[in-house]
């Protein structure tokens, strides 16, 4: 099942179909509107994701093992959607979320 979206005049490069699937019921929550010029669309319909905080730090401990993961504010997203990620990895790409080991190792 497919819905077909009346969308503004700024977003006339997004295709109009969408599967049911991608949808979300919306009850009028002002606190979830993210603002268009905010995110920032590129003509590819698409956009980067910027680690902007840290909001927590766990250690998942494996068989073998444990990882360290990061519980990542991203740009453009609430709290609650908030991803976890391997320490390691975030610390390779986003350097600047790390001043002077602020997150213990």
């Amino acid at each position: 099942m497919a819905y077909e979206l009346d969308l503004p005049e700024e977003l006339a490069s997004v295709h109009l179909v969408f599967h049911v699937s991608l949808l979300k019921k919306c009850i009028s929550d002002l606190t979830s509107v993210v603002p268009l010029e905010s995110v920032g669309v590129k003509d590819s319909i698409s956009y980067e994701k910027v680690p902007v905080d840290i909001l927590d730090h766990h250690v998942h401990k494996l068989r073998n093992k444990e990882v360290d993961s990061l519980k990542v504010l991203w740009r453009n997203q609430l709290v609650d959607r908030a991803t976890w990620k391997v320490k390691a990895d975030m610390m390779d790409k986003y350097t600047y979320l790390f001043p002077s080991s602020s997150i213990p190792a």
